[in-house]
């Protein structure tokens, strides 16, 4: 069977601009597999509801006549209806509290999650994805902000040239300006309060690789977490270095001796503890790009800031936490922002936040939602990933049992809910609706 598919508008974040589907992508579905789709009007989309008209397009005001609806974040609660397939980021795999009040509404309703975030294929590598883009505008807005804050206390670099990301017409636009912002620095080097400059990167997936891909269009060379603790000479050639850390940089085995076992660190991660910290009084700005549940160690808690700043102005300016889990692997990471004011200090002695970039604590920056400030390039890379996987999602018959449900594996697994129940993996959330 075909359904009808619909593409929602996103209603949720005042700065979603993205889409699921691009205009281009949807023509070649209903060319190629006869599928019916229709999308959702909306003023702030990056691709107007004129271009969805020029390839064939219905737009519409409601989805309520789409059994499927494909889009992207949460799901206000009110505009949930029943019997429906909604396939986004539901948000929800970590109980994350925010979000029960719509697993619960959607159970309510008897609907359908299947959430991008759990197509997996056997080995349990994600299929679909946005982290490069959150890598990509995240590590540009933690060059921006570092040169606010280096600024703001009188020390004039390169850096301040740089804008958000999105500020710029493009991807490509950004990454021209950042390549000239490393002419300059390449010529006339970096002041010597903060030189050499270093930038630690926390993890090596898909969000690292895009954030290395914008530093690396700087002159910097890169260092060993060993070598930084060792001590970095300093060279003209290269002022800032770049540092790359991994789970073996990061936490250590409680008993003392025994060797570093990644196997047994993700089986057992009770038997560890963090490492991290060692390394901050050494970093200029911090990185965070790795995936984080509460049952590994931190990677900066709340006291190590507290200590780190006690005593003198340290070199830590900046964390630029793209993960983004709020009190998370980055403690002091209390609040999620938004692209109109993406940035704040944390008060280390009081742990209160100030918006901007003045204050003694290091500027956080931790826009919940990075690839929408690259909102056309992010929606074309990922539609491009998701019109694979669409007509299989609309020609399943929704109407069998879940045993009988007619989708392939990588996408089996990434049914949360089905027919407003919990599907066999996703028990566990029970105890977070119930608590809640």
């Amino acid at each position: 069977m075909v359904n009808r598919v619909g593409i929602r508008r996103e209603d949720l974040y005042a700065w979603e601009r993205r889409a699921p589907l691009i205009p281009e992508h949807v023509r070649e579905l209903i060319a190629e597999h006869k599928l019916e789709c229709v999308v959702q009007s909306s003023d702030r989309r990056v691709y107007a509801d004129d271009e969805y008209r020029r390839v064939g397009l219905t737009v519409v005001e409601d989805l309520d006549a789409c059994p499927v609806i494909v889009g992207l974040k949460e799901i206000p609660v009110d505009v949930l209806r029943p019997d429906k397939v909604y396939v986004f980021f539901s948000h929800t795999i970590k109980g994350q509290p925010f979000n029960m009040p719509m697993l619960h509404r959607i159970l309510q309703l008897g609907s359908t999650i299947i959430d991008y975030e759990k197509i997996v294929d056997d080995r349990g590598r994600r299929l679909i994805f946005f982290g490069n883009y959150a890598g990509l505008a995240g590590m540009i807005d933690t060059l921006w902000a570092l040169g606010k804050r280096l600024a703001w206390e009188g020390i004039e670099t390169p850096f301040s040239e740089i804008g958000q990301a999105s500020s710029y017409a493009s991807l490509d636009e950004a990454k021209a300006e950042i390549r000239a912002v490393g002419d300059e620095i390449r010529t006339s080097g970096l002041p010597a309060a903060i030189a050499p400059l270093v930038i630690g990167v926390a993890g090596y997936g898909n969000v690292s690789r895009g954030a290395q891909e914008i530093l690396d269009l700087l002159p910097l060379r890169e260092a060993s977490p060993q070598a930084l603790l060792a001590g970095l000479p300093d060279d003209r050639q290269a002022p800032i270095v770049k540092v790359v850390f991994k789970e073996a940089d990061t936490v250590r085995p409680l008993i003392a001796g025994r060797p570093f076992d990644l196997d047994e660190y993700y089986k057992h991660p009770e038997r560890y503890g963090p490492f991290f910290e060692q390394y901050l009084p050494h970093l200029h700005a911090m990185v965070n790009c790795i995936y984080w549940e509460p049952k590994y160690p931190r990677l900066i808690t709340r006291q190590a800031i507290r200590e780190l700043y006690r005593d003198q102005q340290p070199k830590l300016r900046v964390i630029g936490d793209i993960t983004c889990d709020v009190k998370g692997s980055v403690e002091v990471t209390v609040k999620a922002t938004e692209p109109d004011e993406p940035i704040y200090v944390y008060q280390p002695e009081t742990g209160t936040t100030s918006a901007g970039v003045e204050g003694r604590g290091p500027v956080v920056m931790a826009v919940e939602i990075l690839p929408s400030e690259l909102p056309r390039e992010a929606s074309a890379y990922f539609s491009t990933i998701l019109k694979r996987f669409v007509p299989t999602i609309a020609a399943a018959d929704y109407s069998r049992d879940f045993e009988s449900l007619d989708l392939p594996p990588e996408l089996k697994r990434a049914v949360i809910v089905y027919r407003g129940a919990l599907t066999p993996a996703y028990q566990y959330l029970e105890q977070h609706l119930n608590s809640a």
